[in-house]
């Protein structure tokens, strides 16, 4: 064959188009090949873990002062800051159809929750934590990942035929894990339970399904706000109810400061409204623009600053401006998780991503709403801000999640044979008198070798019978 110089530009109709149109390559820096996912997502982490290196220096005082230590509680809060990042990293590499295995570290959570109240650590009055080689680890945050993995997972699996046993697995996994869980910490129970309900009604379970358990959730909450105006104070102090007596002091302090009271008993600050009051004082003082982070006066007053009521400084130090834009980062995280769910063909990472925004943004919500005396206290921190260790930790897991389950449940698009291949379509009757020209011209060489070889020398002799 020719080279294609030689051939007539007419006979060719296409010829390297991935040369004539070439694609351009996207850029891969350094980052964006660790870093990889919706850069929404990680704008979002790493804005949220500046404001909480700031505002956890900054409202950790109490703890230095006891420590006599000025570095220790923040090197403590970027060591683990810095080991969430080493989960995303780890998490956001891994395909999305392990997480199916949610199930297994669902049941381990759940023997280590039995096990808290008899070798756990009571901090602040709850056995939340329990020791495992020094170091100690909250599996109430491991139970709650683990079983909205573990819900999402039944949800993709569900069908016509075995939707009705699935709905009695998901539900008896939610009475189970968060009855347990409610034990020592009603808050998260609540909160992990209205998630996977949300997460349930997302999943297209059946709405009067929906409505039976949403009504006996309501029957129940009753029962139990009625049982703890009932049982006696004192019998709520010891045992297995000691917990009972910190919801009885938290709900008639919220409805007695949502009560009619004169003016004296309501600006007067007692053991009972302790942290409210001095909640509210530190967003009266914040203003607009607020007193910028160092300046804040009630972290030294409000018990759990750097925790439960860190939204209290962050709204006195950095103002109404800046708790607005805190609450928008989350509210972005929950949009931005229902557009990249929207992009997936897979139930399962769809589920996961939902699960995993609605527990941050919920939890964050509810925060927020005891920071500014809306609902009840009740010991739930804000997500990646407030300093903690394995709730930091799980916190990321969720973010890694999101991170994994959209770089590899995304629909992929088919491509042409057009676009990739090198395609030549040539003249098939230039090729044919090509091939004729080129064979005569080996018969005449033929000929002419013959002729050369055999004309001189050769005598031929025929012999007739």
């Amino acid at each position: 064959m020719k080279d294609k110089s030689s051939i007539p530009d007419n006979l060719l109709s296409i010829a390297d188009p991935i040369q004539q149109s070439p694609h351009p390559t996207p850029e891969t820096g350094f980052f964006s090949k660790i870093f990889k996912g919706d850069k929404v997502i990680w704008s979002v982490f790493i804005i949220l873990t500046i404001i909480s290196l700031i505002e956890v220096f900054s409202s950790t005082s109490t703890i230095v002062y006891r420590q006599q230590n000025h570095w220790g509680p923040i090197l403590r809060h970027a060591t683990f800051l810095l080991g969430g990042v080493g989960v995303i990293l780890f998490m956001h590499n891994v395909p999305y159809k392990y997480f199916s295995s949610f199930i297994f570290v669902l049941f381990a959570s759940v023997i280590l929750l039995l096990l808290t109240p008899f070798l756990g650590e009571t901090i602040n009055g709850a056995d939340r934590w329990i020791k495992i080689m020094g170091i100690s680890i909250q599996p109430s945050e491991i139970a709650k990942i683990s079983l909205m993995g573990t819900i999402a997972f039944l949800l993709s699996r569900q069908n016509n035929k075995n939707e009705k046993i699935l709905f009695k697995w998901m539900i008896g996994l939610m009475l189970g894990v968060s009855f347990i869980i409610a034990i020592d910490n009603l808050s998260t129970a609540m909160l992990l339970f209205f998630v996977c309900f949300v997460l349930m009604f997302i999943g297209n379970v059946k709405i009067m399904r929906l409505v039976k358990v949403a009504l006996l959730g309501l029957a129940g909450i009753v029962i139990i706000i009625l049982l703890l105006k009932i049982i006696p104070t004192p019998s709520s102090e010891k045992g297995v109810l000691k917990r009972l007596a910190t919801w009885q002091s938290r709900i008639d302090e919220f409805s007695s400061s949502n009560g009619i009271e004169d003016e004296g008993s309501y600006y007067q600050i007692t053991d009972k409204n302790f942290q409210v009051a001095h909640s509210k004082i530190a967003i009266a003082n914040g203003g607009v623009f607020g007193k910028f982070p160092g300046n804040s006066k009630e972290r030294d007053f409000l018990p759990q600053a750097y925790s439960d009521f860190i939204y209290s400084i962050i709204l006195e130090e950095m103002g109404l401006l800046g708790g607005t834009v805190v609450l928008i980062l989350y509210i972005i995280i929950l949009m931005r998780a229902g557009k990249i769910a929207q992009k997936t063909d897979k139930l399962f990472p769809k589920y996961l991503i939902l699960g995993s925004a609605l527990m941050l943004a919920m939890q964050a919500f509810v925060n927020m709403a005891v920071a500014v005396n809306l609902i009840p206290v009740t010991g739930q921190p804000l997500p990646l801000i407030s300093r903690g260790g394995t709730s930091t930790l799980i916190t990321c897991a969720y973010f890694g999640i999101i991170l994994s389950a959209d770089r590899f449940g995304k629909c992929k698009k088919k491509t042409e044979v057009s676009s990739t291949a090198n395609v030549e379509v040539i003249n098939i009757d230039y090729m044919e008198q090509e091939s004729d020209e080129e064979s005569k011209e080996e018969e005449a060489i033929e000929k002419s070798v013959v002729h050369e070889e055999y004309s001189s020398g050769i005598e031929f002799e025929v012999i007739k019978a």
